[in-house]
């Protein structure tokens, strides 16, 4: 059995003069090639847990692995092995973006030759621009440059798609998803419950520096409200939809309805069987209610 990619025992954290802890007692155990969404509102203690990953402040007790190595004793090597994003970025103010990749590229470099380029064209990179003139857009984008370009195994990005705008997001969740086809291990901090929904294979959620529930995203997906939309030849069975444990209906006209339901579907198609549909519209799931009732501390 392959070692986990990312392992904490008890990490806790209580900054001077704290009066409670900003993080208390996490145990998580992630895969290899496992995308996992580290959820929570602000101040929950994510940037916290990241910063004790990285080694950039140490643990008050309790002790993280990464690919085996101790993130205090061997952070030298943990940081050969990671590529890391800040939730605020912070790079050489005075470079241009093409001078910081390539210093980068001089300390670190890229296993694949023109794969910065790719990235760059990617996401449409300011090269020539000062670092400081940038806006956050921008250095979101060379920020996330610098975290894939030399193909680690592990990233650890905290608040990736801030300040990228739709298109960019989009972009940044097909590379995710192409970085986990060639087995890297993503964790991925976030309060956006939408980005997590699209890429992520399982989410633990944070709330007031303790994790209190992990699961994985299917399973989250089925056992939430799920809409569909549906248009009958003949008007819309009412009454025996009605009767389908767990089921609202809503009427839009004769022969239109929209059916929210929880849990199992088979009743509601076995209904559906017996009556002539001339269109079904299933939406996404939305999955915000089922991680706000965590957040609002309703579980």
């Amino acid at each position: 059995m392959a070692e986990a990619a990312i392992t904490t025992y008890g990490l806790s954290k209580r900054y001077q003069k704290a009066r409670h802890f900003a993080l208390r007692d996490l145990e998580l155990n992630i895969k290899p090639g496992e995308i996992y969404g580290f959820l929570g509102p602000n101040g929950a203690g994510k940037t916290t847990t990241i910063r004790l990953l990285m080694n950039f402040i140490v643990p008050t007790r309790g002790q993280a692995r990464i690919l085996g190595l101790d993130t205090l004793t061997q952070s030298v090597q943990v940081k050969d092995k990671v590529g890391y994003l800040a939730g605020e970025v912070e790079l050489y103010p005075k470079m241009n973006g093409r001078q910081l990749l390539a210093y980068l590229s001089d300390l670190r470099p890229p296993p694949i030759s023109g794969y910065v380029n790719v990235l760059c064209r990617r996401f449409k990179v300011e090269l020539n621009q000062r670092i400081s003139s940038l806006s956050r857009g921008n250095r979101q984008k060379l920020g996330i440059v610098q975290a894939f370009m030399n193909h680690p195994e592990v990233l650890i990005l905290d608040e990736p798609t801030a300040g990228l705008d739709p298109l960019m997001q989009e972009e940044f969740f097909d590379l995710v998803r192409e970085t986990k086809e060639r087995g890297a291990t993503i964790f991925l901090s976030s309060h956006n419950l939408t980005e997590v929904q699209k890429v992520c294979d399982r989410v633990g959620i944070i709330r007031a520096g303790r994790l209190i529930k992990e699961q994985d995203i299917g399973d989250i997906v089925a056992s939430s409200v799920q809409v569909f939309n549906i248009a009958f030849a003949k008007p819309v069975p009412e009454a025996q939809l009605r009767t389908i444990a767990g089921l609202k209906l809503i009427l839009n006209s004769q022969h239109h309805a929209t059916i929210k339901v929880r849990g199992d579907l088979r009743p509601l198609f076995r209904v559906l069987a017996k009556h002539q549909v001339r269109a079904l519209d299933r939406q996404e799931s939305d999955l915000e209610e089922e991680f706000l009732k965590f957040y609002r501390g309703q579980s």
